[in-house]
């Protein structure tokens, strides 16, 4: 594929509960579609109409599918209908098997989010923590970053975004800040407890080429100098330099490592950072 521009395609992850049941099932889907570019975008927790119409508008917009495990009944019905009325593309993983198994057995169905996790207090939890890293992504919601449990940052393409929701579905409020050469970093980020703070590195070779297979999939839309392996070296020892300003952020290496591997680093980071007694808050001396 290579210097052909790979197919597009943005999917919209609906659920009336975490979500985790259709991510589990559209991870399986991706992987039969290693040469395709997908934009996945996550909506839990939708139980209320104007929740449907919501995702609906940017689906319309973005010209996506949208993929849902929602049982409640009525939630379920009007995002068919309004996909249906706008001839959006949709698959519902849950409401024909609970169709299917009640006709068979004789039993209705319970019709309760996240049933197969169970609801409680962590079940809410993961819920919230989801719901806040989709608002704190790419430097979003600078306002209430204080409020995240782990703040992320690095260049682009350092994997901030799937880290950051794989931590949210383990309850993990997540918010991620995007590091740009010889931009000074928004002042939230000094402002905040300095041991929530996590940097994501990586070594120069493999950042340029996961940027030049980025280009390429994007038909080459984006500066040159995006995957110029200078300019990348140039970006790194920035974000390093950034890093040990200050009260200096951990950083984890990510070079060849898994989103699990990765994970299971920076919560150990973070565990160790909370038993600090020191919260650094370099800006307010």
């Amino acid at each position: 594929m290579t210097g052909v521009t790979r197919p597009r395609c943005t999917v919209f992850l609906v659920s009336d509960g975490v979500g985790t049941t259709a991510q589990a099932v559209l991870d399986a889907a991706m992987a039969q579609f290693p040469h395709v570019e997908f934009d996945v975008r996550r909506y839990p927790g939708v139980r209320t109409l104007d929740q449907v119409r919501e995702v609906v508008e940017a689906a319309e917009q973005a010209n996506g599918i949208i993929v849902h495990t929602v049982v409640i009944v009525e939630i379920r019905r009007v995002l068919v209908r309004e996909c249906n009325a706008r001839l959006i593309d949709h698959v519902d993983l849950l409401g024909p098997l609970l169709g299917q198994i009640s006709q068979k057995v004789g039993v209705e169905p319970l019709l309760r989010p996240g049933a197969a996790r169970g609801v409680g207090p962590e079940y809410f939890q993961r819920i919230e923590a989801i719901q806040y890293t989709v608002r704190h992504d790419d430097g979003q919601g600078l306002e209430t970053l204080g409020e995240a449990d782990i703040v992320l940052v690095g260049v682009s393409r350092t994997s901030k975004t799937p880290l950051s929701v794989y931590l949210s579905m383990s309850g993990w409020k997540v918010a991620n800040v995007p590091i740009i050469l010889n931009v000074p970093p928004p002042p939230q980020l000094r402002q905040i407890d300095q041991r929530k703070i996590v940097g994501l590195t990586i070594d120069k070779d493999e950042l340029v080429r996961i940027r030049q297979h980025r280009l390429q999939a994007l038909g080459g839309t984006l500066p040159g100098e995006y995957a110029d392996p200078e300019k990348v070296a140039e970006e790194l020892i920035y974000f390093r330099r950034i890093a040990r300003s200050g009260y200096p952020w951990p950083l984890v290496n990510i070079t060849g490592k898994s989103i699990e591997e990765i994970a299971k680093e920076v919560v150990s980071i973070i565990q160790r950072q909370r038993l600090r007694g020191l919260t650094g808050q370099a800006d307010n001396d």
